[in-house]
């Protein structure tokens, strides 16, 4: 299996296209199937898959969109497909064959084709500034025109383009518990916020609120929202993170019920 993927992604081979679709489904028809159900969970809406390989048929149609959306998930569920490995002091994608890759400082992958009715077509993915981008070319005149296309969607990219990290994350008091054996359940941030900017707006702008929930419940699990962080630029909400507990209450009982009552008698 490991070698067929190689041959699919390095070779674009297509008879280890539909080997792998009959070891998976029994035959290429169900495995099709399979690929069009996968498609239409992805959003890819004006897809629609005939073969496993992509060679041109009736009925066998995408859109740059959606081969972005395909990358994508394909990167972000199995960052794997993308090899590197040291060559001296450089890396190069073994996954790669495209001339992208030793043509483009920034270029980590991804897929190349070409057919008679598609042309020259490629999902070229790179990164830069901890910023990752997909350019998606399709009906290309010749493989030159692929890349360099491909070379000037990026470089558009990565200069529209501006990351915020949040650096430090505040510290949150606390939530109200009612019903539980504690009065109160500790929370943090689920992790630091991000946000990618397009529009060159100053990104030291940014500002946070936090919201807790007001009627939470016992018992409580670790990891339960409780809350969350709201972020806006500019008086607009860009985004929120999930306030979360750290620690587990349980529902409160008779004894630890009358704990409570008596401790407040004696405060």
């Amino acid at each position: 299996v490991d070698t067929l993927i190689k041959c699919i992604s390095v070779a674009s081979a297509n008879d280890a296209c539909v080997t792998m679709a009959e070891y998976i489904c029994g035959n290429e028809e169900e495995f099709v199937t399979k690929m069009n159900k996968r498609a239409k969970d992805l959003g890819m809406k004006n897809t629609h898959f005939v073969n496993c390989n992509g060679l041109d048929a009736d009925g066998h149609l995408t859109t740059a969109r959606d081969i972005a959306l395909m990358s994508k998930e394909l990167i972000t569920t199995y960052p794997h497909i993308i090899h590197k490995t040291q060559k001296g002091e450089s890396e190069f994608g073994l996954t790669n064959t495209n001339k992208l890759i030793r043509q483009y400082e920034y270029a980590t992958g991804l897929k190349t084709g070409s057919t008679s009715k598609a042309k020259f077509c490629v999902s070229a993915t790179g990164r830069k500034d901890d910023i990752d981008l997909i350019a998606v070319i399709m009906a290309a005149d010749d493989s030159k025109a692929r890349v360099r296309d491909a070379i000037t969607l990026l470089n558009y990219g990565f200069g529209k383009c501006q990351k915020y990290t949040e650096k430090k994350q505040k510290k949150i008091s606390p939530v109200e518990v009612r019903g539980g054996r504690e009065k109160q359940v500790k929370v943090r941030q689920q992790g630091a916020f991000t946000y990618v900017d397009t529009t060159g707006a100053d990104l030291t702008k940014i500002e946070n609120k936090t919201r807790k929930d007001k009627n939470v419940k016992a018992p409580l699990k670790k990891g339960e929202k409780v809350g969350e962080t709201m972020y806006y630029l500019n008086g607009k909400r860009i985004g929120s993170i999930d306030i979360i507990t750290t620690e587990e209450i349980e529902k409160q009982n008779y004894r630890s019920a009358l704990e409570n009552v008596l401790e407040e008698y004696v405060l």
